[in-house]
Formats: C-alpha cells, structure tokens, sequence
C-alpha cells in the first residue's frame, strides 16, 4: 500500500528506545527523513547511523528532555532549519511511575502533567506553524489504552494521558481547515522496558513472580498476547499516511481488543 511519506519528514519524540524507535524505523523503511529527540544522546546516535545504513534517509537528532519546552521549540525550529520542512509530529514519552492513589505526591502529579501532557502541546505549538505553511501536516500523540479504560496503579497516567484526548479533538477541528491531522493512538499492555519495570514493580509489592503478573495481562486480551512495539509503529504511520486523510481528532487504540467498551 503507498503511504505517501516518502521523503516526508517525521518528528518522533522519546525514540531512543521501546515504543518510539519501533516508530522511527517503521518510517525509515517508508522513505520518510528523520528528526529523533530522547534524553540519551548515545542511543539516539546509534539508532540513526542504524537507519541511514538501512534505509539511506536523512536523520537530525537532538538530546534533551521533553519537559524543557525551549528546548523543544529549539529542536524544533533546527529541524525546519537542517531537514526543510516538520510534516510530520509523534509525539511520545514514558509514562509516569506506577503508584496507588495515597502514594502520589504533589511532585508526581506536576511531573506527569510536563512529560505526558504540557510536551504533547508545547511540540504541537512549535511544528503547527510550519505546517500550515505547507498545508499539510500530520500530528499522532502517543497516550495509553487508559484513557479509554482506566488501568490498576496507574492512577497518573490514567489521569493525566486522558487530557490528551481534550488537546487533539480541539486542535484537529481548529486546524483541519489547514490540512492538519491530529490523532492519538492509545497502545494497551506492550512488550517494552517500561512494561518489564512496571511487572516488576507489581511482583514486588504483591509477593508474585513477574510470569504471573504478565500472564495475568495476558488473560485479559482477546488475542492472547502482549503487543509488539511494531504493532503501534504500523498504526501511527497509517495514520501519517495519506491514506488516513479523513481521519482526525480520533483515539485509535492497539490493545489487542482488550477495551471491553464500546
């Protein structure tokens, strides 16, 4: 199927590893043109000499932590400046911790709101400028199954994620008319790092093995699997695709049918 992002530029956030570099090589092998930003500059510098030795696309990169917005907005603006143009945002992070309730405290709640809120809305305001200017942009915020459907322990994200959904409805209608596209896609239980520390996290607290907490998530979808962090990446470039054109300000989950709503 023709995508349509060949020589595209896509911006993804957090693409150091886990759900964000999945996504950065699935659009490598589209012929997309990179711009990669993760705290650890390392592995963001073999990741990119690893996709312009496999795909032969260009790639920016830019260390620094999402929650800096000038740091953002100056990335950003080098991205425009080095690749020519910002068609594309993904904008991902790694969750907050994984507490109950009465654990969390003030600071938690200010930290979770910057790295998977307030970053979402400081790239959206930095790469919708250049967009318009080219009528044609997409935006794909990466949340979480939870703003759906409520998850244990996670209490924060469950909270703060689903402001997501008020961001991307609001600017998909502002900014359709600029040929715009704002999606969100909300992966459910995802065979990443930050899976493992979270089972880890729940073993260590209920007296389980790490197995048993897996297995519990695994009881509870359809398919009967965890899902692959290429599962998500094939669903934010169909939705940066051309194909998905009349498609705007929508949750697209990849949970494995585990929502039980409607």
């Amino acid at each position: 199927m023709e995508t349509g992002l060949k020589n595209r530029v896509a911006l993804v956030s957090g693409s150091s590893q886990g759900l964000g570099r999945a996504i950065a090589l699935a659009f490598a092998a589209e012929g997309a043109h990179l711009a990669l930003c993760a705290r650890n500059g390392q592995s963001l510098d073999a990741l990119a000499s690893e996709i312009r030795r496999q795909h032969k696309v260009q790639v920016h990169t830019g260390a620094f932590d999402v929650r800096d917005a000038g740091a953002v907005e100056a990335f950003v603006g080098n991205v425009h400046n080095v690749l020519g143009s910002v068609d594309i945002c993904v904008t991902n992070a790694g969750g907050p911790p994984a507490k109950d309730f009465l654990q969390t405290t003030d600071a938690d709640w200010d930290d979770a709101f910057a790295l998977n809120l307030h970053s979402a809305v400081v790239f959206a305001r930095a790469v919708i400028p250049f967009m318009q200017r080219e009528r044609w942009g997409r935006i794909v915020t990466i949340s979480s199954m939870a703003v759906r459907q409520p998850l244990p322990q996670l209490v924060l994200s469950n909270t703060i994620r689903t402001g997501i959904l008020g961001l991307i409805r609001t600017l998909s209608n502002e900014f359709a008319k600029d040929g715009i596209t704002v999606n969100n896609v909300g992966p459910g239980y995802t065979a990443t790092g930050r899976l493992k520390d979270l089972s880890s996290r729940i073993a260590s607290s209920t007296g389980r093995t790490e197995v048993d907490v897996e297995q519990a998530w695994i009881d509870q979808i359809p398919v009967g699997r965890l899902g692959k962090p290429e599962d998500i990446a094939d669903a934010v470039v169909w939705l940066a695709s051309e194909r998905a054109s009349f498609i705007t300000g929508q949750t697209l989950l990849v949970d494995g049918g585990m929502y039980k709503g409607m």
